[in-house]
Order: C-alpha cells, then structure tokens, then sequence
C-alpha cells in the first residue's frame, strides 16, 4: 500500500541538520506512527512522504522555511520553574516543554533562578535546514476513529 492521505505511517528516523549535527532519532526505541494529511507532521514532511510504501529507506532534505521557519531573535518569557517539563534540574541550553493556551510548545532554557525560568519561546529548531534519512516499515489504511480523531491510535501513536 502506498502512503496517501488517510493511511497510518508506521517508521523509523533519524534527524540531521545540513551540517550533520544530529538531532534525534526514534532507532532506539519504538517507531513513530502517524496519520497521513492530517497535519500531524510538518507539512513538507508529509507531502515528501507521499507515494512511498512500507520496505523504502529514504532522504527528505527541508529548508527552514519548509521546516519551522527562518530563525527569529529570542522570544523571551519568564515563567515558573515548575511549569517547565522535561527535567529535574535545568541549565541554560536545555529543551523543555511548557503547556500554553495555543498548546504544548517547545521552549529554550536561556537563565535559570530559583523560582522562575527565562526560556526562548521560539521553536529550537528554526532556522535549521532539516534532513530525515527514513525508513518505512509499514503503511495500513486508517480505521474512522482515527480519521474522526485526526492521528492514528496505537503504540507509537495515541491512546485513549
């Protein structure tokens, strides 16, 4: 079967910059699964993914603008230490995730006080040209409670 809108994606991936710094990887653990067309990967992501089918290892290469943008001077917010998710202790540098109105988003630690946080709110990776080396393990049709609920159920992809 191949990938098109409305088939759970089932794979492996590692992420590099242009420069091969390397991001991460889901090879260590369990595969990501995700609902095709949905929106719940980035737009060009999905739109390269289109066509493939399950045993296929490929490159997708996008540009920041494809990717999440072109780099922005730091967005500065303070905000309670324990509201910041992702670590014990905290050290400027750090990734972690805050819960706000428009949902979870991704901050970056720049000053760490006793209380109160000052994190980037601008996504971390902006401004990077991406590379995702992937490799397709399986690819299904998506039952109506995915569709109905726009991201596939199971390991690798939600519970309910």
């Amino acid at each position: 079967m191949q990938i098109a809108p409305n088939t759970v994606v089932q794979l492996h991936y590692d992420l590099t910059d242009d420069q091969g710094e390397k991001i991460e990887s889901t090879r260590s653990g369990e595969p990501l699964l995700y609902l095709q067309g949905h929106g719940n990967m980035l737009a060009a992501f999905e739109a390269q993914m289109e066509g493939h089918e399950a045993g296929q290892r490929f490159r997708i290469e996008l540009s920041a603008e494809q990717a999440y943008g072109p780099a922005t001077e730091a967005i500065m917010q303070r905000v309670p230490v324990k509201h910041l998710q992702g670590a014990k202790r905290w050290r400027p540098g750090m990734v972690g995730v805050i819960h706000t109105d428009q949902g979870v988003r991704q901050v970056t630690v720049k000053k760490v006080g006793r209380f109160m946080v000052d994190v980037d709110i601008s996504h971390p990776l902006a401004g990077r040209n991406l590379c995702f080396d992937v490799e397709v393990l399986a690819v299904r049709a998506a039952t109506q409670d995915e569709i109905a609920h726009r991201h596939a159920h199971g390991i690798g992809g939600h519970q309910h």
